[in-house]
């Protein structure tokens, strides 16, 4: 177990109501994948530079569809592989607006059973037979009211799979002509918000810990350490899985590596 006073400092400054683990075993991640690019080559995205990035990274739907096999997800299970039971799918829903591209976040529902209270992109369970992009508008639509006919599904993010448990979620990005008006659904969302990919990519925003696992897992190292995503957003702190989606859409946007310690599935090698 790492010693407290060994311990990466765990966002000082923020007030959020979530409960983020405080693991018995953590160690000071890596810096930010992109932490070597000039804050000047980390803003001024746009939508255009960004669908161009995605289709460079074989990422839009109309051009390369998300890899539906359990075996093509392999690189991203939490566990040896089991037929996927339990789909999902959330919206990577992206306007822009003052020359930045917002992404738009919820808290989750303090009431919720599970994740209540986390930062999460709005999404759910899929219904049978149903696309993961009707997963996606359905779901947001139901959570935050967007109307689906306002969002253009252009591309999707590598799947993220839990096999251990038979669950994924399928990231399906959307593009936006401006700022929707939003209305939550208070039984499942407390607060719906944006930041933009800028504020995401700035200095101190990004925070990688390397948590220990006994069962065997992408990115582990030799001695069973694996990273977990964290970004500070104004108020709160986005992590896990929501962090994961968010640090890979900004790896793209950027044109830096994604390495496979990170968690990333990389289209070359499907």
């Amino acid at each position: 177990m790492t010693p407290t006073s060994e311990r990466p400092e765990r966002f000082a400054g923020h007030r959020f109501p979530q409960v983020i683990p405080e693991p018995g075993d953590v160690q000071p991640g890596a810096p930010a994948p992109w932490a070597a690019l000039r804050a000047s080559e980390r803003s001024g995205f746009t939508l255009k530079a960004l669908e161009s990035a995605l289709r460079g990274a074989h990422r839009l739907l109309a051009e390369n569809p998300p890899p539906d096999q359990p075996e093509e997800l392999f690189i991203v299970a939490d566990a040896l592989p089991t037929p996927i039971t339990r789909r999902s799918a959330v919206l990577v829903a992206l306007f822009e607006e003052g020359g930045e591209v917002h992404v738009i976040l919820t808290r989750r529902s303090l009431s919720l059973r599970n994740h209540g209270g986390e930062i999460s992109l709005p999404g759910g369970r899929s219904e049978e037979e149903e696309s993961a992009i009707a997963t996606a508008l359905r779901e947001t639509h139901e959570e935050i009211g967007l109307n689906p006919a306002l969002v253009s599904p252009v591309a999707w993010l590598s799947p993220i799979v839990t096999f251990a448990s038979g669950s994924s979620i399928w990231p399906i990005v959307g593009f936006l002509s401006e700022r929707p008006e939003l209305r939550i659904n208070p039984a499942e969302v407390d607060r719906v918000f944006s930041v933009t990919l800028r504020e995401l990519a700035a200095d101190g925003a990004f925070v990688e810990e390397r948590w220990h696992r006994n069962v065997p897992r992408p990115g582990m190292d030799e001695e069973g350490y694996f990273p977990i995503y964290f970004f500070r957003v104004p108020d709160d702190v986005v992590w896990g899985a929501t962090a994961r989606v968010l640090a890979e859409l900004i790896c793209l946007a950027l044109g830096v590596a994604r390495a496979g310690d990170r968690g990333f599935l990389d289209p070359s090698s499907q």
